[in-house]
């Protein structure tokens, strides 16, 4: 089976094709980072005329380069939801209108479950059941994943997801947008103990709540960053300094809470997908943990850890595989829980 993929949920546009016997055909990304790098953040209308501009080319481009016609193709999967709803009609529309013009079936991605899936593209893939971190600049939670479409997610940010802590950071430094690749490249020259950070949440563990012990907060975290830049001249050291401090608080608390995650369930494998995977910190440190605890852990490459086309042709490829289809209509959700993902016989 050959799928299409595509991805629109931001300000990334994603194209893939995915095939079932060979692989991953081809993939293109075109990033709209210098489209809103003087904002400071993504404009959504901004973001969804690029997605009109760039969607379609890439598709052509995506096509040539896997030598493959509209009749060689089997399924087409776009991303319908969370995300910005501007962005996500963009693609949800062209994918179906594809579909229909070339008579194929189509399926709505959840741009989540695209992320769980991404280390699946890899060469040694982990095999279900597993426990999940997702961490991106708009979610941060762990799920207990027993296979496709069934997720309870474990716990989750009750304020900001993690990319969006270090976005925030990374402003208040001076440094550019996105953020989690210039706190990562500020933090390098910096020493991570000078600044003594909360590890909010960890202090404990707690036994009530709906998500006891391993829900996230980064709000405090980002307050205690105010507090120290508050009149202090942002000299290269400095920054480095609070860059390193920072970095090193949030993977201490994404560790943590991975450790209690991991012992709860019982998981012997744990996914870590969502741009933030992609910092070489938390790799390590999850590395270490998982060779502590006897377990493996997996990621997806540092190109699928942010937003791409691949990931979206492989979970609609797993989908479309299982019987899913999606009616004529179509449309864009712009939140989303993955546990109201439907589950799929596989």
């Amino acid at each position: 089976m050959r799928v299409l993929g595509l991805e629109t949920s931001c300000d990334d546009t994603g194209v893939a094709l995915y095939d079932s016997g060979q692989g991953l055909l081809s993939h293109r990304l075109f990033s709209q980072t210098e489209l809103h790098v003087d904002y400071g953040g993504v404009v959504p209308e901004l973001a969804s005329r690029d997605h009109i501009r760039k969607t379609l080319p890439l598709i052509r481009v995506v096509m040539a380069e896997a030598r493959t016609r509209p009749a060689d193709i089997d399924g087409i999967a776009y991303t319908t939801g969370p995300g910005l709803a501007g962005a996500l009609l963009v693609g949800a529309a062209l994918g179906r209108t594809l579909a229909y013009a070339w008579k194929l079936p189509c399926v709505g991605i959840h741009h989540m479950e695209g992320h769980l899936l991404s280390p699946m593209l890899e060469p040694d893939p982990p095999a279900f059941p597993f426990t999940a971190l997702l961490v991106s600049g708009g979610h941060t939670l762990l799920a207990d994943v027993q296979t496709l479409g069934h997720y309870t997610i474990l716990g989750e940010s009750v304020d900001d997801a993690v990319g969006e802590a270090f976005d925030k950071t990374a402003k208040l430094l001076g440094l550019d947008y996105p953020g989690g690749p210039a706190i990562a490249q500020a933090a390098r020259a910096g020493d991570p103990k000078r600044f003594m950070f909360p590890r909010p949440m960890t202090e404990r563990r707690k036994t009530q709540g709906a998500h006891p012990g391993l829900d996230f907060s980064f709000s405090g975290l980002k307050t205690a960053v105010v507090t120290a830049v508050q009149k202090q001249a942002l000299t290269p050291p400095f920054i480095a300094d609070v860059a390193a401090s920072f970095e090193q608080a949030a993977v201490d608390v994404l560790a943590i809470k991975c450790e209690w995650a991991l012992e709860r369930t019982g998981a012997r494998r744990l996914v870590v997908a969502g741009g933030v995977s992609a910092n070489r910190k938390l790799r390590e440190r999850l590395q270490a943990l998982a060779e502590k605890l006897g377990v493996r852990v997996y990621f997806p490459r540092p190109e699928f850890s942010t937003d791409n086309g691949a990931m979206i042709a492989y979970a609609g490829y797993l989908r479309l595989a299982a019987g899913q289809r999606e009616p004529l209509s179509f449309g864009a959700r712009a939140r989303w829980g993955i546990e109201e993902v439907g589950a799929v016989n596989t």
